[in-house]
């Protein structure tokens, strides 16, 4: 028998950009229950929270915070008595900048956002994401540098990387939630902006321009467009899918696009 009430959702890096996008989503067109968990309360969260009084919560906390991130979660779970999905978008792209000159702590910083925080975020919400009736759903917002190798994107790339094998293993242990990596593309987001104006300082040339001729020629996704996939996948992904690393336009991803 299908569940009743409205799946509740936490997603991580929720004020701004990707985040943004799949909260409105998931309160306006699949009909959650949502948390979100950022650093700072936007004016676009501040009105969210008028607009959704009953179905949106704000935590104001950085993921970099062990103790404050699991406080957060656990909170949610005693409110709502469920957590059904889980969104891991919370990340930075900091420092940008050659191995062979890298500062270790800026990198130790970057794995605190970018990887550690997900461990947090997973302990505290696997017991919920077991038992819920929905089957419970985790998504992993990560990017094409899981797999390439821009140069200057160390930490990035590296990060993302270990995000995708942390979902690969996770999968497999874990056989009663849906735990997916999702490449949500190029999208237009102040990540895309700051690589844009600061980016050509570091990285080689041809890639800089291949960044600020995606976005002159218009060629940059919209956060609503990945957003909805990730959105739908939190609350209706397929088993199938489980331990993926799937591209946002995807013909795995087509049921779960806006239309």
């Amino acid at each position: 028998m299908t569940s009743q009430r409205k799946p509740v959702v936490i997603v991580t890096g929720a004020s701004k950009g990707i985040g943004l996008a799949v909260t409105r989503i998931l309160l306006e067109s699949l009909g959650s229950i949502v948390v979100a968990i950022s650093r700072t309360r936007t004016p676009e969260i501040v009105q969210l929270l008028k607009t959704h009084a009953s179905t949106f919560f704000s935590i104001e906390c950085s993921v970099t915070d062990t103790t404050g991130l699991t406080q957060a979660i656990e909170s949610v779970q005693k409110a709502h008595k469920h957590i059904d999905g889980l969104i891991l978008n919370a990340g930075v792209m900091e420092p940008l900048g050659r191995i062979d000159s890298a500062d270790v702590d800026s990198w130790k910083s970057h794995f605190d956002v970018n990887f550690f925080s997900l461990l947090t975020a997973l302990k505290t919400c696997l017991p919920a994401l077991r038992k819920s009736e929905f089957g419970g759903k985790i998504v992993f917002v990560s990017s094409g540098a899981a797999v390439g190798g821009t140069a200057a994107w160390g930490a990035y790339n590296a990060s993302k990387a270990a995000m995708n094998s942390l979902c690969r293993t996770l999968a497999q242990e874990e056989p009663d939630v849906v735990s997916i990596a999702l490449r949500p593309g190029m999208v237009d987001t102040g990540m895309q902006e700051t690589l844009r104006s600061t980016g050509a300082a570091h990285m080689k040339e041809q890639d800089h321009a291949r960044f600020t001729e995606a976005y002159s020629s218009g060629k940059l996704v919209k956060p609503e467009d990945s957003g909805h996939v990730i959105a739908a996948l939190a609350v209706k992904a397929d088993k199938s899918l489980s331990g993926q690393f799937v591209s946002w336009d995807s013909e795995q991803c087509a049921d779960y696009r806006r239309t």
